[in-house]
């Protein structure tokens, strides 16, 4: 089976699109713990500051955070150094030295 190798600009760009759900860019990266953890409480979080600020500000929090939030998270996988293939158990069927 050929593998299809994609340069760290393509990667890059395809963190960043999968970061519309926050987090997956960061796991697509191999970045395992910090994509977890904005999964589970990084959008929780977003969606609670996001409830308490839709009071203050009339509904504008409604679009404004979670817009600056999903930016913010995939700008943040774009930048990430990407750790593909330095999880050597993740990839049995490789022949490693």
């Amino acid at each position: 089976m050929e593998e299809i190798h994609l340069s760290k600009k393509d990667r890059d760009l395809i963190a960043t699109a999968l970061s519309v759900l926050p987090g997956v860019g960061h796991i697509y990266k191999h970045h395992y713990l910090a994509g977890v953890g904005i999964l589970i409480g990084g959008n929780l979080l977003a969606a609670l500051v996001t409830v308490l600020l839709s009071l203050a500000t009339f509904g504008v929090a409604l679009v404004v955070v979670p817009v600056a939030y999903v930016a913010g998270i995939a700008w943040a996988a774009h930048e990430l150094p990407d750790w593909h293939g330095r999880h050597h158990y993740l990839h049995p069927w490789r022949k490693h030295e």
